[in-house]
């Protein structure tokens, strides 16, 4: 299961590339759309094997033939449109790709995309596609409110910034599940059940939510893979008279990015993994190295926190954990006023995913402590609230994008569910409890939705060689939340030209978040297609 950070919309007159920008969408368990995060990809082998020893883990991603098939000739040979975005500098056009790759010219997708042209000097070196993750976040929002305007000025002179939306997502056909009202009580609901009773509440929440998300997209629910996306790439790769893909993806757009590779090597140029997902593990261990992940920026944050003076949570960092899950114990009895408009209170789900929003970036740390001082000694939950909205990207006037209904919908297509029923989730609590004490039941039974999902699934865990590839640098921060360092070993490993770029610090990805030497070292593969030696480290 996927998930991403929150995404705020940067002003471009007083920021420079390498601060407070968008952050990038990570890998959220679908489960996250009540209201708690999980992880990269809502599944893994039935039954919930905490290994990666499901049969298909051990084969790789198959590359597709090179020569282009006749049928799929009209969109490989389609010309793009070009109109004003309304936004200076970019221009937008429409791609269209078939719905169903075994039925090309049945039925169609149209997909949004949208790039500003490389602005010089130097000579232009093609197009560069942009993705932030998600599943589900907009790359073409991303592109124009950071990529096009704050990726390094050297880049942008000599590439075309481009971005599409994947189908689904945004502007791009987007999947729709429940209305704005039925959102705010799907993000409430409890997700440490304490009886049967709440236990029937979340499962039914899961049951609506689905059908939801099936009622209204039933047949594009079954095209939305990250296969069928990466193979969209190729197409508007080729529309865009590139001979190669060139491509930097954060979080789950290096599990994109990479599917791309595996699929078409040698059309796989310079490609960027920044916060990288492992494609062979299965969604239950996926989920639980995640959870550990969030302990192990949850516990950099205690350390920190008590050495500040207004920590609300202790003078040592061992209490802090403890004194924050029993302030979510009692929230869970007696929710807390915010001044929210539409009266919503904040409840235990709420204030955990405030908490986890700010786990992606250290720079919002000194906002969960005053969020949390608010919560728990003014019994004012604004602060919380605030961050579990911007979380789940919920306006003012209670509207919710479709990145949380894309999330699930790629997700659950993706792999087949990690938990098939609740009692496999009570089995697997000890495991997860342990990970994290303040975190793992929430995100242990944030991995049940998919089993109610009403399209079934059509991946596997694999793993992706993209042997024949041209060289592929994979970023790994050591303190990453949401895709544990671990996982970028592990793609580097399996990718047969793939450099792994380390970066030590704190946060989710590493590109454009501060470090020199990461830049300079992204920056000299983009520009010079020079590689880093693999293993490099950066801090």
């Amino acid at each position: 299961m996927h998930l991403r950070r929150p995404h705020p919309t940067p002003d471009p007159s007083t920021r420079s590339h390498r601060h407070a920008r968008p952050r990038p969408h990570g890998v959220r368990a679908v489960g996250a759309l009540i209201g708690v995060a999980a992880l990269v990809v809502s599944a893994c082998s039935t039954g919930g094997s905490t290994t990666s020893a499901s049969p298909a883990a051990e084969a790789a991603l198959a590359a597709l033939p090179q020569a282009t098939p006749d049928a799929l000739s009209p969109y490989y040979g389609q010309k793009l449109k070009w109109r004003g975005c309304g936004v200076p500098g970019f221009e937008c056009a429409t791609l269209k790709a078939p719905l169903d790759y075994s039925e090309p010219g049945e039925d169609d997708v149209r997909l949004a995309v949208a790039r500003k042209k490389a602005t010089g000097p130097g000579k232009r070196i093609g197009s560069l596609l942009v993705n932030p993750g998600g599943p589900g976040g907009s790359a073409v929002g991303y592109l124009q409110a950071y990529a096009g305007i704050g990726y390094p000025a050297e880049v942008r002179a000599r590439y075309d910034m481009v971005a599409v939306d994947p189908r689904g997502v945004a502007r791009s056909e987007p999947v729709e599940c429940l209305d704005g009202a039925d959102m705010d009580t799907y993000t409430r609901t409890d997700l440490t059940p304490d009886d049967d009773r709440e236990q029937t509440e979340l499962v039914d929440a899961y049951k609506k939510f689905a059908e939801g998300c099936g009622k209204d997209s039933p047949e594009l629910l079954r095209h939305v893979s990250t296969v069928e996306a990466a193979r969209d790439m190729d197409i508007l790769r080729a529309v865009l008279g590139d001979e190669r893909l060139n491509y930097v993806g954060a979080s789950y757009g290096t599990f994109l990015g990479a599917t791309y590779a595996g699929l078409f090597p040698k059309r796989a140029g310079r490609l960027v993994l920044d916060g990288a997902m492992d494609p062979s593990l299965s969604a239950r261990r996926l989920n639980l190295d995640q959870t550990a992940g969030f302990e192990t920026a949850f516990q950099a944050f205690a350390r920190d926190c008590v050495q500040q003076p207004d920590c609300p949570l202790g003078a040592k960092a061992g209490e802090v954990g403890k004194n924050l899950k029993a302030f979510f114990g009692k929230l869970d009895a007696r929710p807390i006023p915010t001044g929210d408009a539409d009266g919503r209170k904040l409840v235990e789900s709420l204030a955990t995913i405030g908490v986890i929003a700010a786990m992606y970036d250290e720079a919002a740390w000194a906002q969960l402590r005053e969020a949390l001082t608010a919560a728990m000694k003014e019994n004012d939950g604004a602060g919380l609230l605030f961050l579990a909205d911007s979380y789940y990207e919920r306006d003012a006037q209670g509207r919710y994008s479709n990145l949380m209904f894309a999330n699930a919908a790629v997700n659950c297509l993706d792999l087949p569910p990690a938990f098939d029923t609740p009692e496999q989730v009570r089995d697997a609590l000890p495991a997860f409890e342990k990970a994290s004490p303040v975190f793992g039941e929430g995100l242990a039974w944030a991995s049940l939705s998919c089993a109610y999902w009403p399209v079934a699934p059509t991946g596997e865990p694999h793993r992706i060689e993209a042997k024949g590839a041209a060289p592929i640098v994979v970023v790994g921060t050591t303190r990453d939340p949401a895709t544990p360092y671990r996982w970028a070993r592990s793609l580097a490993a399996q990718l047969s030209s793939a450099r792994l770029l380390t970066y030590e610090g704190d946060g989710h990805t590493a590109y454009g978040r501060g470090s020199d030497c990461i830049d300079r070292t992204v920056n000299a593969y983009l520009l010079r297609g020079t590689p880093p030696t693999d293993r490099k480290r950066c801090s």
